[in-house]
């Protein structure tokens, strides 16, 4: 009879073992997920102001500083998936009400936590439904408040940004674009790029011509394949 009894206590003091560690591994975790979500308003609008160029407004020189603080090219995509997530009204500005909205989603008050932050928000840029929006977005951030269409040059440089390495027409496009009269893009044939770049082959072979595209990409179509016609 005793060892059974000797064998219940080593069973019921192993089970307490484990309970505490549980217990503990819960309270770390916690713990864990509490630092992670800790933001604080404060800080962030005092991180704010080391960027701001003047009251309540980072401008131009404030976003290269920080970009220096991030490792971060300018140019770099990254850049604008920040502008997207803060839901920015200007290109190249952000007000604090933008700010502090944006990174309260994001949970960052510091340009560490932000830096953090880069890998996921590139991962953005590789979601379809993502990037939709994103890039439906950059229409109305890059046009003139007090105009309905985007300017061609802005938008060729847009385009560059967000289709460069995933379309393998866009040099083509661009070239057909800069020998054409025209000189801005409206949202439907802003919208229609992406689609039109998704859906349609480089050969163009599924390229339908009774199709519901925009003028300016039927004309590319026809474009490039008198094009190909001289080259061939």
């Amino acid at each position: 009879m005793p060892p059974r009894g000797k064998r219940k206590a080593t069973k019921d003091t192993s089970s307490a073992k484990e309970a505490k560690l549980q217990k503990t591994s819960e309270v770390s975790h916690k713990r864990e997920e509490l630092s992670v979500k800790t933001f604080s308003m404060k800080k962030c609008k005092l991180w704010f102001d080391e960027y701001a160029d003047e009251p309540d407004l980072i401008g131009p020189q404030g976003i290269q500083r920080l970009c220096k603080d991030l490792l971060l090219d300018p140019e770099d995509i990254v850049l604008f998936v920040v502008t997207w997530q803060l839901n920015a009204e200007n290109l190249g500005f952000f007000k604090f009400s933008e700010w502090s909205k944006g990174m309260a989603v994001m949970q960052c008050d510091s340009t560490k936590k932000l830096q953090s932050k880069i890998k996921s928000l590139k991962n953005l840029i590789t979601d379809p439904v993502m990037f939709k929006k994103m890039y439906r977005f950059t229409f109305d951030l890059c046009r003139n408040k007090d105009q309905r269409n985007l300017d061609i040059e802005m938008a060729l440089e847009m385009l560059k940004l967000l289709l460069s390495g995933s379309w393998s027409l866009l040099d083509l496009f661009i070239e057909f674009i800069k020998q054409s009269t025209y000189k801005v893009i409206n949202k439907d044939q802003w919208c229609n790029i992406l689609e039109f770049s998704r859906a349609v082959k480089s050969d163009l072979s599924n390229y339908d011509v009774d199709g519901a595209w925009p003028v300016m990409l039927d004309e590319f179509v026809e474009w490039l394949r008198d094009r190909k016609k001289l080259e061939n």
